[in-house]
């Protein structure tokens, strides 16, 4: 009997459930609910904002704000590069880790903490889309937004109390809206001084810890306070107006900025060639340091005189004294035409003694070139007075940090004045009537320059104006309209002396909409 009604059992078991299953196909099939309604299908522009971001939650920012910028290119780079990448970003890592590492870990009584394992994976991050701000400072400001789901593989040896244990970091997520500045811009590759780097909110971040192969973030409530605990440290450090350093290159040396003062002294010329027909020439000076793009500055004129006496002194911003050398021609005034050359010379200021004043007797030259027999020939001698002053360290600014900031003038500035810096930094929507080419800028409607002039002044400019005009030079030999005005402005001096610095853009006076941004500092030894 145990038998059959085991056997009838199962056979009951079976036909039971066949049963079940036809009995529900056909409930399924016959038997619809009435309650059920087709869902209606409406086209995505006919969504509202909030209805978007539901459907789509990982929608690029470039497809949400109009202000970011698609960057594909961006990502398709990070991602050809990443393997490189990978192994410089965790070198950095590494050191910017260990100086904190070891100075936290004493606080906790622990001996070491080492990295046995360090990389990011084969994940690379990706850019949802980026903001880049124009300001008028010599800046670029970038804000990209940052998303990273990736598979890194970081342990650390931890050694405390006489044992060690391995923990590992995986499944590491990081969202993150850094701002990235550049600045400030010099004219020398890569065209940046330092990389300032800050988070505009709080960063999400998320991973898993493992210890002994356990995960440590299934402990409750160690998960929340872990990740809680990373926000705040990384807000404190870096959050916006906190920022992370990254210095690339010498500011000092990428903006060239004055290092020295060359006091000149034209005291007289001697035995001078005579260049008119009828009667003695008339000589002048004329002195510039090479690589300098301020005009040429003169003595005065001494009429029918060929062994002329000036005494006359001038101050010229020496950037570069090993590179740089002071040029010197002697010239003949004419009242119509051309001014003849009488002579020139070339003085290395590397021949200079600082802090020195020397007298040099130079025999005027041709040209500078030794093989030329010309120079042979006599063409009458130029004394001068050289003095080069280098400025002492603590007029040689250390920090461009903040480009607001005006230095001190260079000692040797006259007491009761300073030295006045313009910086020319670009125009906008200039336009000729004839042509178009802005100085040193061919066919140009939006000339940049970023051009640096300083202007030794006894006195603060207090009632003066400077005036500014953009010239356009023709490309074409001949002589009709070889110069043309493209626009100017005059710009009151009172306000740079009372505000120490303006930067501003002015509306070029003779042009239709034509702009020009001007940098101006006044800077005193006081």
């Amino acid at each position: 009997m145990g038998f059959v009604s085991t056997v009838l059992g199962f056979t009951g078991f079976g036909a039971g459930v066949s049963a079940g299953l036809v009995v529900g196909y056909f409930i399924f099939i016959y038997f619809q609910p009435s309650d059920v309604k087709d869902p209606v299908i409406r086209p995505l522009i006919e969504q509202d904002t909030a209805t978007l971001q539901r459907l789509l939650p990982e929608i690029p920012l470039w497809v949400k704000n109009p202000d970011f910028d698609r960057i594909d290119w961006l990502n398709k780079f990070i991602e050809y590069m990443w393997p490189y990448l990978d192994k410089a970003i965790c070198k950095t890592a590494i050191n910017i880790a260990k100086p904190i590492i070891a100075e936290q870990i004493p606080k906790y009584k622990i001996e070491s903490v080492e990295f046995e394992t360090f990389t990011l994976g084969s994940l690379p991050p990706t850019f949802q889309g980026m903001k880049v701000y124009v300001t008028d400072e010599k800046e670029l400001i970038m804000e990209p937004s940052l998303k990273w789901a990736g598979n890194p593989n970081v342990i650390l040896a931890v050694k405390a109390f006489g044992l060690k244990a391995s923990i590992q970091v995986v499944d590491l997520q990081i969202f993150a809206a850094p701002r990235i500045t550049l600045k400030p811009l010099v004219p020398s590759f890569p065209c940046f001084a330092k990389i300032y780097v800050s988070l505009m909110e709080k960063p999400h971040v998320d991973f898993g810890l493992k210890l002994l192969g356990a995960d440590l973030m299934s402990i409750p409530g160690l998960y929340r306070f872990v990740q809680e605990l990373i926000k705040d440290q990384v807000a404190g450090m870096y959050l916006w107006p906190k920022t992370l350093e990254v210095p690339i290159m010498d500011p000092t040396k990428a903006m060239q900025k004055p290092v020295g003062i060359l006091h000149v002294k034209v005291l007289r010329a001697m035995k001078l060639k005579k260049k008119d027909l009828l009667g003695a020439s008339d000589p002048y000076v004329k002195l510039k340091l090479t690589e300098d793009k301020l005009p040429s500055k003169k003595t005065t004129v001494k009429h029918r005189n060929l062994n002329p006496e000036w005494n006359e002194e001038f101050n010229l911003a020496v950037r570069d004294p090993e590179t740089q050398a002071l040029e010197l021609h002697v010239y003949d005034w004419e009242q119509v035409g051309k001014h003849d050359e009488m002579g020139m010379h070339v003085v290395p200021l590397n021949d200079i003694p600082p802090d020195e004043p020397k007298v040099m007797t130079l025999d005027l030259l041709k040209n500078m070139n030794p093989n030329d027999v010309q120079n042979d020939k006599l063409r009458g001698q130029l004394v001068v007075e050289l003095t080069y002053k280098p400025f002492k360290e603590e007029f040689i600014p250390k920090d461009f940090d903040d480009s607001r900031n005006v230095e001190k003038a260079p000692e040797g500035t006259p007491t009761s004045g300073g030295m006045l810096v313009v910086m020319v930094h670009e125009a906008q929507d200039v336009e000729g009537k004839y042509h178009t080419n802005p100085y040193h800028v061919k066919k140009n409607r939006d000339p940049r320059w970023e051009e640096e002039f300083h202007f030794m002044l006894d006195e603060p400019p207090t009632n003066d104006k400077m005036h500014v005009e953009v010239q356009s030079v023709s490309s074409k030999i001949g002589l009709l309209h070889p110069k043309e005005c493209l626009g100017y402005v005059d710009i009151n001096l009172s306000d740079v002396v009372s505000n120490k610095r303006i930067n501003e853009k002015y509306h070029l006076i003779d042009s239709k909409n034509g702009r020009i941004q001007i940098e101006l500092q006044w800077r005193t030894s006081a």
